[in-house]
């Protein structure tokens, strides 16, 4: 096991490449099940949740190859349709084959997923939307199985509350399933626009991209698709956000600025220079004039506003403000095992339910501390503290932030942080 060592107080400068979205890339390695053949995807990151659904696919028959950037993902031979326990305990996402395997096979059997410690997540949202296809769902022995008899039949689906995952599942079952399928309140992000871009090209019929309203008209067949992943605008967020606390000047490149609306007018807000180009943005805060950062106040919710996957990030820059804000998570009920560790290292945090109320000490208020990662997010906040505290940061249980940032080490050493492994 490996633990990562931040030396802070080095402002940043200098560019960074974003990678492929980590969101984007697993429903799109799972919806290659949907078609027998070889698909391309393209800009795919190297990443612990990657691998993962890889080696799920492998489990259910499928094969793959990487070069570079690349996955080729040859579906035609799949011979099994229940994944073990052993792979999704580790990540959530794994329940996204379950519309791909109802869809074309007419039958899974899943283990409940596992991932971050953020929150029960269930899946009553997908397994609700599957029933309304025909399908019967058991839950048993702590996995999922789903069967039809015959072809889903299409329907109408309502999300009480948009869910990500459960719009993608639901989705990639309804472009097989015979007649018309509308799904109502559905999600919104970007990654969700990548999928029906991907599914567009096997063949499929749907209407409604980048609204709450989907309208699916299913088809007889697939083919398989070529297609790119879109950047990680969660990635991009983040290294903004820690241009911002430690200082400096920081472009992210290879990104889509029109993806980031909320986090770009809040760090606008705060204080920082942003510099919107066509697929790049800049901000620059100098080091002098870090006492002038302000505390902003935010409150997540499903896009286009302000994304939960950058509020413990964004958390850790206003410890550094001169003020006082409200932090109020509205997607997960436990997103906030992060303020222990910022405490360690300083941070003034009360909390009250789902607001944190953040009194910021000013750009010298956090020092290095020896902390834990308790999720993804998490873990990035704490190299975001960690960049800007005086001292040394010692921050244990890195697994998690190998899940969703490709090469953090490097392109944090780029931008000339002093940051390296060790073995804890």
């Amino acid at each position: 096991m490996e633990k990562m060592i931040v030396e802070g107080g080095r402002p940043l400068e200098g560019e960074v490449v974003i990678s492929g979205a980590k969101n984007a890339a697993l429903p799109l390695i799972a919806a290659t099940l949907l078609a027998p053949g070889v698909h391309v995807l393209r800009n795919v990151p190297d990443l612990r949740d990657t691998r993962t659904i890889l080696s799920l696919l492998d489990e259910l028959g499928a094969t793959w190859r990487r070069d570079g950037g690349t996955l080729f993902i040859d579906s035609s031979s799949i011979a099994y349709t229940e994944v073990s326990y052993d792979l999704v305990k580790t990540m959530r996402a794994s329940v996204l084959v379950l519309g791909p395997l109802l869809g074309r096979l007419g039958r899974a059997k899943v283990s409940l997923p596992g991932g971050c410690a953020i929150g029960e997540r269930p899946i009553n949202f997908h397994i609700n939307g599957f029933e309304r296809f025909g399908v019967t769902c058991h839950l048993e022995h702590g996995y999922v199985e789903a069967l039809i008899d015959g072809r889903l039949q299409g329907t109408t689906v309502y999300f009480d509350i948009p869910s990500v995952t459960g719009t993608e599942n639901i989705l990639m079952a309804a472009v097989l399933a015979e007649g018309t399928t509308i799904l109502r309140n559905a999600a919104r992000e970007p990654e969700i626009g990548n999928l029906i871009d991907m599914l567009v090209g096997m063949g499929a019929e749907i209407d409604g991209k980048g609204s709450s309203q989907l309208t699916i008209r299913g088809v007889d067949q697939l083919q398989p698709a070529e297609i790119e992943i879109i950047p990680d605008r969660i990635e991009a967020g983040t290294y903004l956000i820690a241009g911002a606390a430690a200082g400096g000047e920081v472009t992210v490149r290879d990104c889509r600025p029109e993806h980031l609306p909320a986090l770009l007018d809040k760090l606008a807000e705060s204080g920082a220079r942003v510099t919107v180009g066509e697929r790049s943005v800049t901000l620059c805060l100098e080091p002098r004039d870090r006492n002038r950062l302000k505390g902003v106040d935010i409150k997540t919710m499903p896009y286009p506003g302000y994304p939960t996957d950058l509020q413990a990030q964004f958390m850790a820059l206003m410890t550094l403000s001169n003020g006082m804000c409200v932090i109020r998570e509205t997607i997960f009920e436990n997103r906030f095992m992060h303020v222990a560790e910022l405490r360690r290292m300083g941070a003034d945090i009360r909390t009250e339910g789902n607001n944190a109320v953040v009194t910021g000490r000013g750009p010298n208020g956090l020092s290095g501390a020896p902390v834990m990662a308790t999720d993804l997010r998490a873990s990035s906040s704490l190299v975001i503290a960690g960049l800007a505290a005086a001292n040394r940061t010692e921050i244990a249980r890195i697994y998690h932030l190998e899940r969703g940032y490709e090469n953090l080490v490097a392109k944090l050493s780029g931008l000339g942080a002093s940051v390296w492994k060790e073995k804890a």
